[in-house]
């Protein structure tokens, strides 16, 4: 019994093919949060009952399946495995749901809903985000129990089938059940790795704000011979008034969106984090804030997006002036940033520029708060050293530079949280042909197994 028969023990359970067999398994529930159809509902459901409960209560959790508050969201489980009144507790998490398959737009020879293997990569929807990623935490602690007879701490443990709907519902059950998610710390895993071959711990996310920018001129089309220079053209004043929002690099020109929290530590965290390469696309250097590094900008700043902008029919151009234009945007922020000011202050940005005509229309999906622990927080540092010493080496953001709920574990659990993901920045989450890498798996179940064995063995930072 000891650390490396563990590690070892979660090595076997990837070669021998089982997780993978395990992987394939749950890419087959078509648990899709984004579609509202009944028989949708009903996969997110079954999730939770057959794919769920029945390893969670083999590994000792009382479990209960709750459901949603919110009738737009799908069900919760929670569940709870306790060793001792006097061991440290920790919380666990994952999000069973996945966005639309996009049937159809997956190329030839992948499906969203089969695992398929080629070479080092496993494609399928869920696979990276967010199936396979509890799938390792699960495993990880199934092997320090197999092995040590006990894991040495409490557990407990919250699967959602909403987050890929902006978790609704989350906040409401945590404050339901606060007496039974109380913990320790978090430890987590989504989102992806800064570089495949090192693994990446951060404490915090991102917030984000959606919101469609519309100008309407007049009714219906006309011809752009008889009317042009005597109609408006929206979709030339929505130009004009995204150009105000940054300069022609994209940096931020709203005066409240340019946080002020990137501090010295903050900066010091960042630093020598490489952002470039990892099969990713390439990143361009002369894009975003001049006089900030490129990790400073995605995990440090704010960023603003245009998601997509449309004008008349572009499939189908007719010679005319169309009548109304609309750009759906998103501003990603971390801490130091407002998020009830967000939408005020583009307001009078807007309208300080002489774009009163110019409708912000905020969407009902709401997105996360930005959050952030320090790096020097006592369990970031116990659970790093945890992972040096399975793999030698780590990447350490303050935040991630997405978004996920993690202001309902900081804010309403009031636990510190720590997030070690299993992707990587290519695996195309949300669009077709997501998969992960094998080799990042792999490695993946030695970090984790070795972070629980250590908890177990040691107590973690308090003991």
């Amino acid at each position: 019994m000891s650390r490396e028969s563990a590690l070892s023990r979660a090595s076997r359970y990837f070669e021998a093919g089982d997780f993978q067999s395990d992987l394939a398994h749950l890419v087959t529930y078509r648990s899709e949060s984004q579609n509202t159809a009944p028989e949708a509902r009903m996969e997110c459901r079954r999730y939770l009952e057959e794919a769920m409960l029945p390893r969670l209560r083999a590994l000792g959790f009382d479990c209960e399946i709750i459901d949603n508050p919110d009738p737009t969201g799908g069900p919760l489980l929670i569940g709870e495995r306790r060793e001792g009144e006097a061991l440290p507790t920790i919380l666990t998490y994952g999000h069973g749901d996945a966005v639309l398959g996009q049937e159809g737009r997956w190329r030839e020879g992948l499906e969203p809903w089969v695992l398929v293997e080629e070479g080092d990569r496993l494609y399928g929807r869920g696979t990276a985000d967010n199936k396979g990623q509890h799938l390792i935490n699960i495993a990880a602690l199934e092997a320090v129990l197999a092995e040590r007879g006990h894991l040495g701490f409490n557990t407990r443990i919250v699967i959602e089938m909403s987050e890929e709907v902006g978790s609704v519902g989350l906040p409401d059950v945590f404050r339901a059940y606060k007496d039974r998610l109380t913990a320790d710390v978090l430890i987590a895993s989504d989102g992806p790795r800064l570089q495949p071959d090192v693994p990446t711990m951060f404490m915090g996310s991102r917030g984000g704000t959606t919101f469609d920018l519309v100008v309407e001129t007049h009714e219906g089309a006309h011809h752009s011979g008889n009317w042009g220079g005597l109609l408006s053209d929206p979709a030339m004043i929505l130009a004009h008034a995204l150009a105000c929002i940054t300069d022609v690099r994209g940096q931020i020109k709203v005066p409240e969106w340019r946080p002020d929290s990137l501090t010295e530590n903050v900066r010091m965290a960042l630093r020598d984090l490489p952002v470039a390469g990892g099969q990713g696309p390439a990143v361009n250097p002369d894009w975003g804030e001049e006089d900030l590094t490129p990790a400073e900008r995605v995990f440090g700043w704010n960023s603003f997006t245009v998601l997509a902008m449309v004008s008349g029919v572009p499939e189908a151009p007719v010679n005319a002036i169309s009548g109304w234009a609309r750009a759906t945007c998103q501003l990603r922020y971390v801490v130091g940033t407002d998020p009830e000011d967000v939408v005020p202050a583009l307001r009078r940005h807007l309208d300080a520029h002489g774009f009163e005509s110019v409708e912000i229309r905020c969407h009902e999906r709401g997105f996360f708060a930005a959050t952030r622990l320090d790096p020097d927080h006592p369990w970031a540092q116990f659970v790093g050293e945890s992972i040096r010493r399975t793999s030698g080496a780590l990447h350490v953001l303050p935040n991630l530079a997405g978004s996920l709920p993690n202001d309902s574990f900081t804010d309403i659990l009031e636990v510190p949280t720590i997030w070690v993901p299993h992707s990587y920045r290519g695996c195309s989450q949300h669009a077709p042909n997501e998969h992960v890498l094998k080799s990042v798996y792999h490695d993946a179940l030695r970090v984790m197994a070795g972070v629980f064995w250590d908890l177990g063995e040691q107590g973690g930072p308090l003991a």
